[in-house]
Formats: C-alpha cells, structure tokens, sequence
C-alpha cells in the first residue's frame, strides 16, 4: 500500500492576531509545520499547538524562516550565511524546548515562504540551512522540493530529504511554485485540489500553470492553513486519498 504524509503550517497566530484553525486542522494532517516565533506564532500559542499534535499524534517540525514578522516571512532577506545559520538554529533549539514541554519531539525541518523559495536555487542560503539543521541534530528530516539545491547541500551533510508537494499551490513547468504575486498561484476549490493531489500520488505528474504535464515525486503533501477554507480543503484531500487507498501516516 501506498502512504503519504499530509501536512500543514500551523501556529502561526500571533496575540490577538488568529489565523488559520489548528485544533480542526490536528484533526485532519499527519504532520504539523509549527511556526517559531520568527514569522508568526507567539510562545504560548506554539506550546498550546504541540500540546494537541503530541495529545492526536500528529507528528511536529519546526517550519524556521527568515525573521519578518511584518511580512509573514515572505519577503527575500539578504541575509548573511553566519546569521542565517544561526537563525535557524534558535528556532529549531526555541521549538524542541516547547515540544519537550507539551510531552513531544521535533521530528523534522521544513523552511517558511520565502526562505523555502530561495533556497530550491540560493546555493549559499541553502547551505546555510543545511548547516543549522546537521549541527543541531544530523538525525532530523527535513521537507523541501526535491531538485532543490537545498536538498543537494542536505543530502551533502548526511541529512535525510523528503519531497514535499503543494496541493494548493499552482507549479510552474520547471517544478517551482508560482509567486504568490502572479494570479492563480494559489488554488480554492477543493475537489479540483483533491483531484490533482490524487494524480500527484497515484501517477506523480501535476498540470503546471500553463498546462503542460510535469512530473512530480513527493512523500508529504502540503496544505496551507492559513488559506481560505483550509480545513475543508485539507479534509477532502483527505478522503480521496483514503478513497485511492492510499494510507496516511507521518513520514518515518
């Protein structure tokens, strides 16, 4: 039997500030991509969300990013490699302390917006990463697109690379993801985003942007919660791939 992870980014509220629904959205994926503070997410939202993963057993990562709360993590950062490496080393140390705390672990690494963009082509950015990842455990998995150079300078450290694909995001022909800015980038109707998504496992292709067919591999699929009718989306995701017979679990 086939099995895939479903996934989504989750705790990224901020004080009064409420996005997304991560209690319904626990209750669907099999992994969670807590924010960690640098993007979004406060500290007793983030130990309240690892409280419910660790209480279903959904499985938690740490989703680190560039340090822009003001732009949701999604503006480029020229940041240096000596501090971007650090960077990610606090959100990974910050999360695993809070994990601990709400009786679970950090199972895996999955870079935010514009830090996961950048890096599929940034050599040094991606390098970077990896680095902070291997120094603060050689052992953790992390998600990313697979011809990424960030999987290259991943799999260099001896870290293990999951494939992720976005059920709600639109491809373009070489495999990346269509800005944001660009209009159809993002998708909202959930039976065409749960059919692509079965084609996505079943026969790894997806249609890109302008229709040509392009191959895709992917061990996880992504759901973002914090798009309109996210759970709704995410939930019958769910049911077509367990109508395909596909088994849901969290990679391993």
């Amino acid at each position: 039997m086939t099995t895939v992870d479903l996934n989504a980014d989750l705790g990224e509220s901020f004080g009064v500030w409420q996005l997304g629904d991560d209690e319904a959205m626990l209750g669907v994926v099999t992994s969670a991509n807590v924010a960690c503070g640098f993007h979004a997410g406060d500290p007793a939202l983030l130990l309240r969300t690892c409280r419910t993963a660790a209480q279903r057993g959904v499985a938690v990562g740490a989703q680190v990013s560039y340090s822009d709360l003001a732009g949701f993590g999604r503006r480029f950062i020229d940041v240096t490699p000596e501090d971007l490496t650090a960077d990610v080393i606090y959100q990974i140390g910050a999360l695993q302390a809070i994990a601990h705390a709400a009786g679970t672990t950090v199972n895996y690494v999955k870079p935010h917006g514009a830090l996961y963009n950048t890096i599929v082509s940034h050599r040094e950015q991606a390098a970077a990463v990896a680095a902070a990842v291997a120094a603060v455990d050689a052992g953790l998995p992390v998600l990313g697109l697979s011809s990424s150079v960030f999987f290259a300078e991943a799999s260099a450290r001896g870290l293990r690379t999951v494939p992720e694909a976005f059920a709600d995001r639109a491809y373009r022909p070489d495999g990346t993801l269509v800005s944001r800015r660009e209009r159809g980038s993002v998708l909202h109707d959930p039976g065409e985003i749960a059919e692509r998504v079965s084609s996505m496992v079943m026969s790894g292709q997806v249609a890109a942007i302008d229709g040509t067919i392009i191959p895709i591999t992917t061990e996880s699929i992504c759901v973002h919660g914090d798009s309109p009718g996210a759970v709704q989306i995410a939930t019958t995701v769910r049911e077509r791939l367990v109508a395909d017979g596909i088994e849901l679990a969290a990679f391993g």
